[in-house]
């Protein structure tokens, strides 16, 4: 089952289960189109791996399988120019 991570490793943007703009690779490396697409290039950058859209887990599911709420950060240089 997937962890679905609540936010981009990029930009930390928030990313809830129902979003529809979170991309993730074959190791779940979690980010937001906007990151995955412009400053990636559709490459994970901790993997090499590609990026396809993270399904949507139904509401419904969520009591029995809630999303994780570790938030994760990693500081990519593609990512500088976003930290504080």
């Amino acid at each position: 089952m997937l962890l679905l991570k609540p936010n981009c490793e990029c930009c930390d943007k928030d990313l809830p289960p129902s979003a529809t703009d979170a991309r993730i690779c074959t190791f779940e490396c979690t980010f937001c189109a906007d990151c995955a697409e412009n400053r990636f290039g559709d490459t994970c950058p901790n993997c090499g791996g590609n990026f396809v859209e993270r399904p949507v887990r139904p509401e419904k599911h969520l009591v029995k399988n809630p999303a994780s709420t570790k938030r994760f950060t990693k500081a990519h240089p593609q990512c500088a120019d976003l930290q504080v």
